[in-house]
């Protein structure tokens, strides 16, 4: 502590330096300004108010802080050892106050790693790097034809930090981390040399703080603190998983590749629940069970497979085509988040088809979307792993059942969706038997998630571009 201010340290070196005439801590309010085309973004801030806390005492091991301008909203900041991290607890009394600002020093050397699945930078000096989850776009540069082209197109051109797999958590190599534990829409700025810029969409955040003897350790440590991603069964790593999505074809085509010799372990067919032809090709019919139209058969070829040791492997999403019977059961129990403005089921545009959103915040809404399609329609038909896309896409005006701000909820959705999934298999038995898949994340999903899909494949070498990525 200081007359003036306090300061956090890591060792002797100070990581956070606060003094009433030069505050490292604001607190403010703000309105999100944000556009979604198919789980692209665009997101932007109104800031109404920002304050920086220029008074503070300290009473009974708590740090109060105040703008001398309105001592009527204060800020409390609390520190707690525990034994795996140290967290700094931050509170504001008026819930007005939605934002939170935190300067961060660091000496000039300190390298930076993290904030989940980047997919430009390993390192992450000298950028932003806001935490939200979203398609990363096709095009990542702002600059370029390609990615203006996109944007222009639904807003699907991304840019350098856009992932499916954000976490508000980084590591430096003077040996510790830092995790931001909230769902909020946060950012990271290192674009100053000896400074670490932090802000979060909410005033109640905890800062939780990690160190280490080396990096190894340190890692660890925030294994046990998130969780560490369950084992993939033998058969998922001992031979090729082939991709095939050719309906009644696919047989034919996967036992020319069969005749090769290749070791092969599974057999993946996305369109094992059928098509639906757009204008701009096929899009997967999202109700999701067998189809026998386009697999008809599909039950005895499975057999035959696992007689061979092949698994076969299809494909989910936590969205309901609205003209699809899973829907209508689902709407039928009120297992559907709302819109806003009426008890009608929200219904997301999808790109000439709509969908239902079903409400994992729901206790009920997920354990029947656990047991009624993933166990009843998947594990019991015969499927032994499938890829459970589509976590990064939940609107942010939808009214979810426990009353949640979508805004927080969006972020949370992927790890409530990746549960979903490990709940499922867990209930039939098959935790060292069956597996999945995701793109998307956020943190704590390592806990349930096997395995990540690391990005849609973008192939632009001539102006007859070819995108190969999967059907969804």
């Amino acid at each position: 502590m200081h007359p003036e201010g306090f300061d956090l340290l890591h060792g002797d070196v100070s990581m956070l330096s606060h003094r009433n005439d030069a505050p490292a801590i604001s607190i403010g309010s703000g309105r999100p300004d944000l556009d979604m085309v198919r789980g692209n973004f665009r997101v932007d801030d109104v800031v109404e108010t920002r304050l920086p806390l220029d008074c503070f005492v300290q009473v009974d091991g708590c740090i109060r802080l105040w703008n001398a301008k309105r001592p009527d909203v204060v800020a409390t900041l609390v520190l707690e050892e525990r034994a795996l991290q140290s967290i700094l607890t931050f509170r504001c009394t008026d819930p007005a106050f939605n934002r939170l600002w935190i300067d961060m020093q660091c000496a000039t050397s300190e390298a930076f790693w993290g904030g989940g699945e980047q997919m430009s930078y390993l390192r992450l000096n000298g950028r932003r790097f806001p935490f939200w989850t979203s398609e990363p776009g096709v095009g990542r540069d702002k600059s370029t034809a390609l990615t203006q082209t996109m944007d222009a197109d639904g807003l699907a051109g991304g840019d350098y930090w856009t992932t499916n797999y954000p976490q508000p958590t980084w590591v430096s190599s003077a040996r510790y981390a830092v995790h931001l534990e909230t769902a909020a829409y946060s950012v990271l700025d290192l674009t100053d040399a000896g400074r670490v810029g932090v802000e979060c969409w909410s005033a109640n955040v905890d800062l939780e703080l990690f160190d280490a003897p080396s990096l190894p350790a340190l890692v660890t440590k925030m294994s046990d603190r998130f969780g560490r991603q369950p084992a993939l069964p033998d058969w998922a790593i001992s031979g090729a998983i082939v991709g095939l999505k050719d309906g009644v074809d696919t047989f034919d085509r996967f036992e020319k590749i069969a005749a090769s010799g290749a070791a092969i372990t599974g057999l993946w067919c996305e369109d094992w629940i059928g098509i639906r032809q757009t204008s701009f090709g096929k899009r997967l019919f999202w109700d999701w069970k067998w189809n026998a139209a386009r697999y008809p058969d599909l039950p005895a070829q499975i057999s035959a497979l696992a007689e061979r040791g092949i698994r076969f492997l299809g494909y989910v999403n936590p969205y309901l085509a609205v003209d699809g019977s899973l829907y209508q059961e689902a709407r039928a129990v009120n297992f559907l988040a709302l819109r806003q403005d009426s008890d009608e089921p929200y219904a997301v545009d999808f790109g000439e088809f709509d969908a239902g959103v079903v409400d994992f915040t729901n206790p009920a809404a997920a354990a029947w979307f656990a047991d009624r399609i993933i166990g009843q329609k998947m594990l019991d038909f015969g499927l032994s792993g499938w890829m459970a896309d589509f976590g990064e896409y939940l609107p942010t005006d939808v009214r979810l059942f426990d009353g949640s701000d979508p805004m927080e909820a969006h972020n949370r959705w992927p790890v409530l969706w990746a549960k979903v999934n490990a709940d499922a298999i867990a209930s039939r038995g098959k935790t060292h038997d069956a597996t999945f898949f995701m793109r998307a994340g956020f943190s704590g999903e390592q806990a349930h998630c096997p395995l990540l899909w690391a990005g849609d494949q973008c192939v632009d070498f001539t102006p007859d571009r070819r995108i190969d990525a999967p059907l969804d």
